[in-house]
């Protein structure tokens, strides 16, 4: 996973949209945050919001709760924690006025700034909860795993299936969370996004009516409840999202919006496997590759393999992906062809990372039955190679070290302070 830009303010770069109906409100937001960004003013409307959220991006929205304005703000704040749950929502009013700041808390909203401040602590507030956001996003979000095959037929379905049932065993995921409000990173999921179309789903024995494409469909409602009802699950608990039935569908959605998908998909899984193995559209691929933790590209000891290998990654190097941000698997490595792997990475000038053996018979006899070599046969050459493949993986992300959060803001203190205030009055 790519790590979180710094969130320290004064790059200039930032949007940021406040909704009042104040005008010297907004003047007064305008010039604290002069050096941070662009500070957008909008009605105070859920819908106006919502179409300057999608178009701009912001960095942070402001709702200004002062005076007659705080029912209203309330309410919009209800409606953009629903449908824009990872945008930073911040309010604003008179700390003077104690009932402005309660209805900001009862509200919900991140955090406060008081319209009576300096420019000083409306930035430090806005630099602390962005700070405390990225800390509890690099805690929680999984990794993504790119797999890339040139051509069909190199064996990155086989392998993105028999590596994602192996990550699923190892992390020891139960097949279902116990409730809507279990840990949001769970398991394992496959996308399965490779040539040909589903054959993912087809592997693991698995059925899904909900498509990658209504995925980018439903993005704005993408929760947890949507990840356990909706995304197809093997028995061994991890969910697979391929590719619609019918292929046209693709043509309907951009490739933005296809990684924005992919990125939130990272905040209910410890895992993701995007299998593109064949998948031909080149500026998918590249800006999958730019938001995956890693990248292995698989290739065989054939020739058209490696040639259209090379090409794969002259056509991404033309898009700012050099070789050093991709190693190399040689799958179905048979040492009779005379071809060393090694000699393969060199031409296609990738560090080498894993051999996979050639196992075809085996593979194909569980795949007959109806089952996976991974579940069947753990000591096969070919399943323990694609172990290994999964335990460094674990090594590399799975126990990485805790992020410590920053200090907590006067926001902070304030409602604890006042829930407190709540919970000994309930006691007593």
């Amino acid at each position: 996973m790519n790590m979180p830009r710094n969130r320290a303010l004064g790059y200039g770069t930032d949007t940021y949209l406040f909704a009042s109906s104040s005008g010297a409100n907004v003047s007064w937001l305008l010039h604290a945050l002069q050096r941070s960004g662009t500070v957008v003013p909008v009605t105070l409307n859920a819908e106006v919001l919502d179409e300057r959220i999608a178009a701009l991006n912001p960095q942070a929205v402001f709702l200004d709760f002062s005076d007659d304005q705080s029912a209203v703000a309330a309410e919009v704040h209800r409606q953009l924690k629903r449908d824009w749950p990872a945008v930073a929502i911040l309010g604003t009013g008179a700390a003077s006025q104690p009932a402005t700041m309660l209805t900001a808390l009862r509200a919900g909203v991140d955090d406060f700034v008081d319209t009576a401040a300096s420019p000083d602590d409306v930035t430090g507030t806005l630099t602390a909860l962005l700070e405390r956001r990225s800390a509890q996003q690099s805690g929680t979000r999984g990794r993504t795993i790119a797999l890339l095959g040139a051509r069909e037929g190199l064996g990155v379905t086989t392998l993105a299936t028999n590596l994602a049932l192996i990550l699923q065993d190892l992390l020891k995921r139960p097949p279902l969370p116990a409730s809507p409000a279990a840990e949001n990173v769970r398991g394992v999921a496959l996308l399965d996004l490779g040539l040909p179309a589903r054959d993912g789903l087809l592997y693991l024995d698995t059925q899904s009516d909900f498509s990658f494409v209504d995925g980018v469909r439903n993005l704005r409602r993408f929760d947890q409840t949507l990840v356990q009802t909706a995304l197809g699950r093997h028995t061994s608990g991890a969910a697979v999202l391929p590719l619609p039935s019918t292929l046209s569908q693709v043509r309907e959605i951009s490739h933005a919006d296809s990684v924005t998908l992919i990125k939130r998909l990272a905040d209910f899984f410890d895992f993701q496997i995007a299998d593109l193995g064949g998948f031909s559209t080149i500026d998918f691929i590249a800006q999958t590759v730019m938001e995956a933790d890693k990248t292995w590209v698989v290739c065989d000891q054939s020739i058209g393999g490696i040639v259209s290998t090379a090409n794969l990654l002259r056509d991404l190097a033309s898009r700012g992906l050099e070789a050093q941000r991709f190693s190399l698997v040689v799958n179905k490595m048979d040492n009779g062809v005379g071809l060393p792997a090694r000699d393969i990475a060199a031409r296609l000038g990738l560090t080498l990372a894993h051999l996979l053996p050639s196992r075809r018979t085996p593979l194909v006899a569980a795949s007959s039955r109806g089952e996976m070599l991974a579940h069947t046969s753990r000591k096969d050459p070919y399943v323990q190679g694609v172990l290994g493949m999964a335990k460094g993986l674990l090594r590399e992300y799975a126990d990485g070290a805790q992020i410590v959060a920053p200090p907590e803001s006067s926001w902070s203190a304030f409602m604890a302070q006042i829930t407190g205030k709540w919970k000994s009055a309930r006691e007593g």
